[in-house]
């Protein structure tokens, strides 16, 4: 199958990191789109609306990144119900009118790689952090049937901007000191949304059950020190990279209406990483 001059791009600032182009253009590669190609693009929050307004029709797509997921929102025609829930997208899509559709495939993705890891429905979920990933966080663990969920948080105050989210998700949120994080792993599933280093402390006095799943939002470096403690005490562990390829695959299937060709796009990431 063949489309011919169609493109896609990550936003975000900075961005030259992104592994996002790895894995979209070997899908493309995979599913025969050779007139497709996606890029990376500097962008700030305060500069997407004027960049998505000047965009020609042969753009079929965005991802965005931190920190623009927010804005992603004001230039969209539709917005999801889970993107209106977190109150950020991550994925722009053009409509065949010309508008753009505001979707959140970080949750979706979230989710995959979740149950995958053996989370099943109604299990009790711990997070760290209350940022931006925190928000997708609550969202999946509300669509995996969690009726609450611990937030872990050095600020109050930022725990304070989750209660929204929380309740617009039908979600009861408990707030707890972050000097009380140790003792919160005893859960089905603990979320860590904090930056790198952040929760290194926790490695070492942290008592896992085996039978918790730890997702660490982090990839690099890789493991964390939270991951490897975890791991090693026989938890399953998933990793901030394999939310990169589920979100991903999300986004190009809506970009190209087309079924993702997963496994192209996984060992793309996986040779990128390895080199």
């Amino acid at each position: 199958m063949t489309v011919v001059a169609r493109r896609a791009a990550v936003l975000g600032k900075p961005i030259a990191h992104s592994l996002s182009p790895v894995i979209h253009n070997a899908g493309y590669a995979a599913a025969g789109l050779t007139g497709w190609s996606y890029t990376r693009i500097e962008c700030a929050a305060a500069e997407l609306p004027d960049l998505v307004a000047g965009l020609g029709p042969e753009w079929a797509g965005l991802s965005v990144t931190m920190p623009g997921k927010e804005a992603a929102l004001s230039v969209a025609a539709e917005v999801s119900p889970v993107a209106a829930a977190v109150g950020a997208a991550n994925t722009l899509v053009r409509r065949s009118d010309g508008t753009w559709y505001a979707d959140n495939t970080d949750v979706t993705g979230m989710v995959d790689v979740l149950t995958s890891a053996g989370v099943r429905a109604s299990a009790s979920v711990t997070v760290l952090g209350a940022g931006g990933t925190a928000r997708a966080a609550l969202a999946a663990a509300a669509r995996l049937g969690a009726t609450g969920v611990t937030v872990v948080a050095r600020r109050t105050a930022a725990v304070d901007e989750l209660a929204p989210v929380a309740s617009a998700l039908g979600l009861a949120l408990t707030a707890v000191p972050w000097a009380d994080a140790a003792a919160l792993a005893d859960v089905d599933l603990l979320i860590s949304t904090v930056p790198k280093g952040a929760a290194d402390e926790l490695a070492g006095v942290v008592r896992w059950r085996p039978t918790t799943v730890l997702f660490d939002a982090i990839y690099d470096p890789w493991p964390t020190p939270l991951a490897a403690s975890a791991a090693a005490t026989g938890c399953p562990v998933v990793s901030g990279l394999d939310l990169l390829l589920a979100q991903a695959v999300g986004q190009f299937e809506q970009f190209t209406g087309v079924p993702a060709p997963r496994a192209a796009m996984a060992a793309a990431l996986a040779a990128a990483r390895s080199a």
